[in-house]
Order: C-alpha cells, then sequence, then structure tokens
C-alpha cells in the first residue's frame, strides 16, 4: 500500500460508476474496485426508461457509462472480489480476494446486488449446463429447444421474450396465482405464441444426465406432482443485495440492505456510503442507481474537506 486514497468506489453499475465520474471532477484520488462493468444492467435487454436512450440494449448503455468515466483521471482495478472492508484508525482498509489491500479515507458500496438461487435440488449441479440466471448471456444455446422460466415478475417476462428470438417453446413459471410484471410486458408475452403462463406452480427439481433434461414441479391448486422435459431452465426469481463484505461496520435492515441517510446515502459508518440497488431504497431503477452515486460521491467529498481531524498519509 503505496499511497492513500481519498475515495474507493466498490462497484462498477451506473451508482458506481457515476460516483466515480463526481469524484474526479471533485479531483479526489479515486479508485474504482469492480468484477467488470458489465453487472445486472449488462444483463438487461432492452432499455425504454433511461433518458436519451430510448430502445437501448443495457450491454451498450453500461459501456457508455464506463467509456465516460474512463475520459477522467481515476484508478480504475477490474477483476477484483471484494471480501473484506475493516475500519483502519481514522481510514477504511480494503481486502480483495485476489489478496490485494487498499486504504482510503472514505468509501462508497455500489455493489449492486446478485441473482437469488431457487435453492431446489439440481440448481448448482447444472449451473452452465442448462440452468442459467442471464437470459441475455445463454439464450443464443437455446436455439430450437425449449426453455423455462422460473418467476413471473419483470425480470422473468424479460427473459421469456428474450428466449422468443431462439427458443421453439418458453414456460413460464409462477409459484403465486398472480403476474406481478409490468401491464407492457404482459401485452408483449400475450402476443407471442411460445410463451405460456403456468401459475401456482412450484419448482422442487431440476433433473438432467450431465444437462438439464427435465424439471419437478408441484402443483399448488391440486397437489399433484407433474415432469416437463426441458433444455434449459432461467431462474428469475429476484435478488439479494452483495453485501457480504461490510456487515461488520454498517446496519442492515431485515432484507440485508444497507440503511442510509437518504440525503447524504452515508450509512450507520461515518466515511461509508452506499449508492444503488445495495442499498434499502424500495425503487431499484438506473436512473435512481445513478442518481445515488452522484449524491454519495458529492456527500463523501464533503465528509472529507470538512473531516474535524487532519488526515496523515
Amino acid at each position: 500500500m503505496e499511497k492513500i486514497y481519498d475515495l474507493i468506489i466498490i462497484g462498477g453499475g451506473p451508482a458506481g460508476i457515476t460516483a466515480g465520474i463526481y469524484a474526479a471532477r471533485k479531483r479526489l484520488r479515486t479508485l474504482v474496485l469492480t468484477k467488470d462493468f458489465i453487472g445486472q444492467v449488462g444483463k438487461t435487454s432492452q432499455i425504454d426508461n433511461y433518458p436519451g436512450f430510448f430502445g437501448i440494449f443495457g450491454l451498450e448503455l453500461i459501456k457508455k457509462f464506463e467509456e465516460h468515466l474512463k475520459k477522467f483521471e481515476i484508478d480504475i482495478l477490474e477483476g477484483e472480489e471484494i471480501i473484506k472492508v475493516e475500519k483502519k484508525g481514522q481510514n477504511f482498509l480494503v481486502k480483495t480476494k485476489q489478496k490485494k489491500e487498499f486504504l482510503a479515507r472514505a468509501i462508497i458500496i455500489a455493489t449492486g446486488r446478485d441473482p437469488r438461487p431457487l435453492e431446489v435440488e439440481g440448481e448448482k449441479e447444472f449451473i452452465g449446463k442448462g440452468v442459467s440466471y442471464c437470459s441475455i448471456c445463454d439464450a443464443p444455446f437455446f436455439k430450437d429447444k425449449s426453455a423455462a422460466v422460473i418467476g413471473g415478475g419483470n425480470s422473468g417476462f424479460e427473459a421469456a421474450l428474450d428466449l422468443t428470438k431462439y427458443a421453439k417453446r418458453i414456460f413460464i413459471f409462477e409459484k403465486s396465482d398472480k403476474i406481478i410484471a409490468d401491464e407492457i410486458l404482459q401485452e408483449q408475452a400475450s402476443e407471442e405464441k411460445k410463451i405460456e403462463i403456468h401459475l401456482n406452480k412450484e419448482i422442487k427439481k431440476i433433473e438432467g444426465r450431465g444437462k438439464v433434461q427435465a424439471i419437478i414441479y408441484d402443483d399448488l391448486k391440486t397437489g399433484k406432482t407433474f415432469q416437463v422435459p426441458i433444455h434449459g431452465v432461467f431462474i428469475q426469481i429476484g435478488s439479494i443485495p452483495a453485501t457480504s463484505f461490510i456487515k461488520e461496520l454498517v446496519e442492515f435492515n431485515e432484507m440485508d440492505e444497507i440503511k442510509v441517510n437518504f440525503e447524504t446515502c452515508e450509512t450507520s459508518m461515518p466515511g461509508i456510503f452506499a449508492a444503488g440497488d445495495v442499498n434499502e431504497g424500495k425503487d431499484k431503477q438506473i436512473v435512481l442507481a445513478a442518481g445515488e452515486g452522484a449524491r454519495a460521491a458529492l456527500n463523501a467529498y464533503e465528509y472529507i474537506r470538512n473531516a474535524k481531524w487532519k488526515f496523515k498519509d
């Protein structure tokens, strides 16, 4: 550790990238640590609600974000997975899985969320062998095959619509008795003859030999169990905050989302800020994540500038 950064931003999605842009403009010595610049946005198909970019693909939008960030004087390390953040005197120590350590005056957590696992027999066994959490990434592998999408929310319907370009038959399985996806997605799905929607169905097992071949589900209305031959299973049942590395320093709500002061994005630990889908905000939207990234960076700047004690390098 040759130098202490003013600010370390953990995460390379809309919140982290926007925070980096604002921090760089404030001339803070800033490091962005991220596994990649893809995240949830890069795995989204068409985006119609980000101003100025109607109909843009998620990967294209996040690449534009990344290009914008790299126009500034800022340190960026990709391929880094954070395992722990510790308080060290007046600073914070960030440790990575790659056995690197970095010091900073302030931290912005912008790690977003990870796909929620279904947690049924066969799921882990067949990841990459028919089980997927990303339709944009893996839909092309199911050309002229059948696929199941687990989840009746927006992400489930978006995955099913992605699959219509390739798969010959798509089943949407939803455990509850109603669909919660936006009306526009439901309308689009209803126009696709390839898509079948099944409510009150609980997936119990994913079967196969070397690759996915079938799913077993219970019909919650009749109590009967069924087997459906299938080639691919796309799990879209929500997400969980990527916060395991910061558990000991900040407060969380009952859903493991970081509690913040929404006026500043500061957490319960002075000097640590959280922005985007990782915090307890109700609405998870790209435009809101970007706005929170800006707010977190501006308040991190104020925190550093107005500190009552003097930092020592």
